[in-house]
């Protein structure tokens, strides 16, 4: 028991969990975020802005209720944002076979 709480048994809960993975999957996402919303700002909004019919900046689109102002264009960004970046942790998981690592050995 007492071996388990040293060096030895934080290698064996890093091993058995997939700690690094972790690690390195959150190092990862934290730069595939900054290119989707890259693509997504800089390319996909202005796209959806003249599609549309309102040139310019998709995430600057909004509605005033009353004193309200509803940043629908700014939700809709975000949206498509979080879409792009599911997709690619999606298919990349698929892709490489990351789907089989965590599975515990029989």
């Amino acid at each position: 028991m007492r071996e388990r709480l040293g060096m030895k048994g934080f290698i064996e809960f890093v091993r058995e969990q997939g700690v690094v993975g972790l690690a390195v999957g959150f190092i990862l996402g934290g730069s595939v975020s900054k290119v989707v919303s890259s693509l997504v700002q800089d390319i996909i909004n202005p796209i959806l802005g003249i599609v549309l019919g309102a040139a310019g900046d998709l995430s600057a689109k909004s509605t005033a209720i009353g004193p309200v102002n509803i940043m629908w264009g700014n939700f809709l960004s975000v949206l498509i944002d979080f879409m792009i970046i599911a997709l690619v942790v999606y298919y990349l998981v698929k892709g490489f076979g990351f789907d089989k690592l965590d599975k515990k050995g029989k």
